[in-house]
């Protein structure tokens, strides 16, 4: 890696997706250094070791611990100072700009040829956010979505990871062990939570995230 070369990680949990993106990039940016992650949990193990050293991210939605837009949030909650963009095949207009809402660095179809890919890295290692052409005509996000968006992006990190772990299904007592916290302390989290977004219980919060794509389990209360 040449010195002034770019960090970028790149997160998705097929091998085949992650090197096609992998040649794109080093296309553009042939001595960049490329990290690879398969799940959101390997990328948050990343960037808590070398963070400080990633200039971009490149995160599929789809893969283990994403919950869609949910990991988007949990990423920039966590690493505010690292842009993250999404990768995906989804390519709805809608979408595109909800994910951008979001607070993504720029939203990348995984249908652009390696030339368009490396040219939406260099707008964003430029620190302008990449808006592809499938968005133009989407219009705004719309003003309830817009506002649950900042609701969520109101999340401390711990709050955030919290609600991530909801999103698995996981009850107040699996949540303590995860995060090494009292299950009183959890209990009064998920409260504060559900709070700030606007619900009382997981199935509120369900039928409310699911505006945003994220599917968070309903099976247990409290």
């Amino acid at each position: 890696m040449g010195e002034g070369e770019p960090v970028i990680l790149v997160a998705d949990d097929h091998p085949m997706v992650r090197a096609a993106i992998r040649g794109a990039v080093a296309h553009g940016h042939p001595g960049a250094h490329l990290m690879e992650c398969g799940s959101l949990d390997e990328v948050q193990r990343c960037l808590a070791d070398r963070g400080d050293r990633v200039d971009l991210v490149l995160l599929d939605l789809n893969m283990p611990g994403s919950h869609g837009l949910l990991g988007l949030f949990l990423l920039l909650a966590n690493h505010p100072a690292v842009p993250v963009a999404v990768v995906s095949a989804t390519e709805g207009p809608a979408v595109i700009r909800q994910a951008l809402a979001c607070g993504a660095a720029g939203y990348l179809p995984k249908s652009l040829p390696m030339e368009g890919i490396a040219a939406a890295v260099d707008v964003m290692l430029a620190g302008e956010v990449y808006v592809p052409d499938a968005a133009a005509g989407a219009g705004p996000v719309p003003a309830a979505e817009a506002d649950l968006v900042a609701r969520i992006a109101s999340l401390s990190p711990q709050q955030t990871r919290v609600l991530a772990l909801v999103a698995e299904g996981k009850l107040n007592k699996q949540i303590s062990h995860a995060l090494g916290l009292a299950e009183q302390t959890v209990k009064q989290h998920v409260s504060l939570v559900f709070r700030k977004i606007g619900v009382s219980n997981r199935t509120q919060a369900a039928a409310l995230l699911a505006r945003l794509g994220i599917q968070l389990s309903p099976t247990a209360e409290g």
